[in-house]
């Protein structure tokens, strides 16, 4: 039983309600502490969570939670190199993001275009064929005798039997 009773101290102070003044006087009531930081100690208030840093409380709080200044600074210089690499990363995968969209953009822009002209060509190929067949059909009337043919062929047939027969009329009294 006496085991049992040690872990709970210590997990019944970590979360019991502390009021905390900073340097500046701003005052903090009934918060509890959820993380201690090498710079500073995370709080959670009726409000909301948030960080006060150790260079903002007094002294006997400082000594409370073993604050270290060059711990502090080592952690805050660590914080700021990762935060700083966090940027970079977040800006290169924006970066990426940006290129991909122009080069999706640029692709569908293409294959619009390449749409648009097959859509052109195969517009031009029926106009083509069309035409095509209005010629075919030109031809093939063309070379089918109409009425007004066989009738000019029937008169330049009767004109050239008149003219043999004239020929034949006068070249038949000079020969008797």
């Amino acid at each position: 039983m006496k085991v049992l009773f040690f872990p709970m101290v210590c997990l019944a102070s970590f979360a019991v309600a502390d009021d905390f003044k900073t340097n500046a006087g701003k005052e903090y009531k009934n918060v509890t502490v959820s993380r201690i930081e090498p710079d500073g100690i995370v709080v959670k208030t009726k409000s909301g969570i948030t960080k006060v840093y150790f260079t903002e409380l007094p002294r006997e709080v400082q000594d409370r939670f073993h604050y270290d200044p060059q711990k502090a600074t080592a952690f805050s210089a660590e914080q700021s190199a990762n935060y700083a690499a966090h940027q970079k990363q977040e800006q290169e995968a924006q970066h990426q993001q940006e290129e991909a969209a122009a080069k999706n953009k640029a692709i569908l822009a293409q294959q619009e275009a390449a749409k648009n002209r097959i859509q052109s060509l195969q517009n031009r190929y029926a106009a083509l064929q069309r035409e095509e067949d209005t010629l075919l059909q030109q031809i093939g009337e063309a070379k089918q005798p109409g009425p007004a043919h066989r009738v000019g062929k029937k008169l330049e047939h009767q004109r050239a039997s008149a003219e043999s027969a004239k020929i034949a009329a006068t070249a038949s009294p000079e020969s008797s």
